[in-house]
């Protein structure tokens, strides 16, 4: 077991509590997709937000031993991130990136996307200078994101050959690497707002195809995509949160052997007995009807857990012990009264499994109100990641 150290030194990661990585899943996870996806597609694998909670080091250098050909970031420090630490495949920020961010862009040779003329030619121009000045490549790799329908980043579909043609006809330090798009909802039953999309994709590659514009990159299908989208798959596919073993839907395709990488632990290192009478916790939400014993555990929403009232439940002796009271920001009570061995020391599953029991993310965002993405990359950076298997 190694720790992912935020502070350094030798201390570092020796809270009780924690959040645990299954290397070897994330490994067998990756090699699942590869087995399930066709061969001649490429993969890129999104690292963003830490590899939604997960490390964005480690889950990126799972990706390049699983054959992947790309990586993508939202932000340019995540980009760098994964320079320094000697990630050499290519890594697209998805988004807009400013005028600022050009110049680190071309140093560390991360692909962007340009989406209108404006920002084309000021960038074409950036990187011309440095061309002159021989302090950078000649020309720089860019992805067009198409807006097919989520009105967000990108130019509209109906208003983007013109940006296209211009990237590819008047930019010549611009590579024009790839064309995407982005599926509002693709992993729900009803497909019929993401074959909209899809068509609105497509009719961009017709007018390509009447063109003399050759873009060697076509990618619109996220997690959901992948798994029920086959006709979206063009060259390559985008996996989110695939390879951590989630799945964006409860009713999109399964892939047998699949199986969530993260778990939130901790260690009791407390208990008490409560009288009859007694309050718990703040607001005194919870109030002991008989004599029970608690377990305090040292984690809370300031953490990422839910803030909860009186719901949900952990793990503890692979039993489930429910929350009681409303959960502090670095503490929370569970009712072990049903536990007689319970002892300080113990180990405590959040999330995760122990024992025949198990709490999905999807528990958690029953009792949190939110999506699995949330769950996933809200538990916060002061809960150590520990790496096993």
């Amino acid at each position: 077991m190694h720790t992912n150290k935020h502070v350094n030194n030798e201390f570092s990661g020796i809270r009780s509590a924690w959040v645990e990585i299954d290397h070897g899943q994330l490994i067998k996870n990756f090699t699942l997709i590869n087995a399930d996806t066709p061969s001649h597609l490429k993969k890129l694998c999104v690292v963003k937000d830490q590899a939604y909670g997960h490390g964005a080091v480690v889950v990126a250098q799972a990706a390049v031993d699983a054959g992947y050909d790309y990586l993508a970031v939202e932000t340019i420090d995540e980009a760098i991130e994964l320079r320094e630490a000697d990630i050499a495949l290519p890594i697209l920020i998805f988004g807009e990136v400013s005028d600022e961010e050009f110049s680190a862009c071309v140093a560390y040779k991360i692909t962007c996307c340009v989406n209108d003329i404006s920002k084309a030619k000021r960038f074409n121009e950036y990187v011309q200078q440095g061309s002159a000045e021989h302090t950078s490549q000649a020309f720089h790799p860019v992805h067009i994101e198409i807006d097919s329908g989520m009105s967000r980043w990108g130019v509209r579909w109906d208003e983007a050959f013109s940006v296209i043609e211009y990237i590819a006809n008047e930019c010549e330090h611009l590579y024009l690497e790839g064309l995407m798009s982005h599926f509002a909802m693709s992993d729900e039953a009803d497909k019929t707002y993401a074959n909209l999309q899809h068509s609105r994709f497509v009719s961009v590659l017709e007018a390509l195809e009447q063109s003399d514009i050759t873009i060697p990159l076509v990618h619109m299908s996220n997690t959901g995509g992948l798994l029920d989208l086959p006709h979206a798959h063009f060259n390559m596919i985008r996996s989110g949160i695939l390879h951590l073993g989630v799945y964006p839907s409860l009713v999109c395709k399964r892939i047998d052997g699949l199986a969530p990488v993260m778990s939130v632990k901790a260690s009791i290192p407390a208990l008490r007995q409560l009288h009859e009478g007694d309050c718990v916790g703040y607001g005194m939400h919870f109030t002991a009807s008989t004599p029970m014993q608690i377990a305090i555990l040292p984690i809370g929403y300031g953490d990422g857990y839910p803030r909860v009232r009186n719901e949900g439940y952990v793990l503890i002796h692979g039993q489930q012990c429910p929350v009681v009271g409303g959960n502090a920001m670095d503490a929370m009570m569970v009712d072990v009264s049903h536990i007689p061995d319970v002892a300080i020391g113990d180990e405590v599953v959040l999330m995760g499994g122990q024992g025949d029991e198990w709490i999905d993310p999807r528990d958690l965002v029953k009792w949190k109100k939110t999506v699995c993405y949330e769950i996933l990359t809200g538990w916060r950076a002061r809960l150590p990641r520990r790496y096993v298997g």
